[in-house]
């Protein structure tokens, strides 16, 4: 069967740079690697295409002869060069492959042909603490993280200015080392270089080698309405810096809630604990509730009992995503008075004398209560 063109199969145009052909590769790469598609021919034929496509189209020396004289062009380049001159298909390994393309995407797995392995750089976290007003109606805080920046000085090299990182001699610059026992090939990090797969024989002076220096930076982190406790915000690349030049982390900012003094938050909703008097409790009465966003009145009817909840809709908490706005519950609590003078003291006993006396019931809870205690008694005997 006929190969089909090079760039039609990586689909490129046929001007495309180094950057554009790794791009498109490392889309089909991920597409149909044998690893995510088992038992599929199609897919396996698939990446031997667009591999191959890419090792010849990355290759200056090939892809001259290729654009010229078409796949005919490439076969005698390779015969001239020898068979396993280009590093075919068949003999590469996974980390070979994926090595140079998705050195970014695995934090460092493989090493760049020729050059320093990237690592991607560690992900930081921020422990974040605001108020249930900030967290409801939203907010743009600075914070101060401490993290790992590359190395102005050497760029994130390493190398003192002028000099350059040398390939490993170890491991060839691939920064992992192979050890055959027996029938077994077993790959592990290289001794000498630690699997940067490059030496540095002048380290730069402002970092010691290490290609990145500690440096607080602000950052404005926007809290947006309706954060709860627990929410997390994610800064891209704000992380400390990869090394080699490799990509940055990520800042994870964990927020907390603070208590508050008179909220209590349940989902979308507030919950409140508003005290009321005896007076108020049993006559009836409008009492001030405070509110997020201010004070409104809640008419309390007469015999109100202690532990009653009473909704205000709408003044809870808009949720972040998507929803209607909560509600306000507000309990109140029937609060006994206390320091009571000699009159005051009279004038409430009168007040139980005459509600004893009277026949009408005017404690259902209470009366209902004795009762059970009087049968739960006699049912005893």
């Amino acid at each position: 069967m006929a190969k089909r063109d090079y760039y039609e199969v990586l689909g490129v145009e046929k001007g495309a740079d180094d950057a554009a052909l790794k791009k498109a590769y490392r889309r089909l790469a991920m597409k149909y690697h044998p690893d995510r598609n088992p038992d599929d021919e199609k897919a396996v034929e698939r990446f031997k295409e667009a591999k191959e496509a890419y090792e010849v189209l990355t290759d200056a020396e090939r892809r001259a002869a290729y654009d010229r004289f078409g796949h005919a062009g490439v076969d005698a380049a390779a015969g001239a060069r020898g068979a396993g001159g280009f590093g075919g298909a068949g003999g590469a390994s996974f980390s070979d492959i994926f090595g140079d393309v998705f050195g970014d995407i695995f934090g460092g797995g493989g090493g760049a042909r020729g050059g320093a392995r990237v690592f991607r750089g560690a992900d930081l976290r921020y422990d974040l603490a605001v108020s249930l007003e900030d967290a409801v109606g939203g907010t743009t805080v600075q914070i101060s993280v401490p993290r790992a920046v590359a190395c102005k000085k050497c760029k994130g090299s390493g190398a003192e200015p002028g000099s350059t990182p040398e390939k490993c001699p170890t491991c060839g610059g691939h920064g992992v080392v192979r050890i055959q026992q027996g029938f077994l090939q077993m790959q592990q990090t290289c001794p000498h270089c630690r699997g940067t797969g490059t030496i540095i024989s002048n380290p730069c002076t402002e970092c010691h080698g290490q290609g990145r220096v500690q440096e607080t930076r602000t950052l404005s982190v926007k809290i947006p309405a309706g954060i709860d406790d627990g929410d997390r915000i994610r800064l891209a690349s704000e992380g400390e810096a990869g090394e080699n030049g490799g990509p940055a982390g990520d800042l994870y900012v964990q927020v907390r809630v603070r208590p508050h003094d008179l909220f209590q938050r349940e989902g979308n909703n507030l919950l409140s604990e508003v005290p009321i008097s005896f007076a108020t409790a049993t006559l009836g009465g409008e009492i001030a509730v405070p509110t997020l966003s201010g004070k409104v009145m809640l008419k309390i009817p007469g015999e109100t009992q202690t532990g009653r909840v009473f909704r205000l809709r709408g003044k809870g908490v808009k949720p972040l995503r998507g929803a209607t706005t909560g509600d306000l519950l507000c309990r109140v609590v029937v609060e006994t008075p206390v320091k009571l003078n000699k009159k005051q003291k009279q004038l409430l006993e009168e007040l139980e004398r005459s509600l004893t006396d009277d026949t009408t019931r005017h404690s259902p809870r209470a009366d209902s209560w004795f009762d059970g205690v009087k049968r739960f008694f006699t049912d005893l005997t």
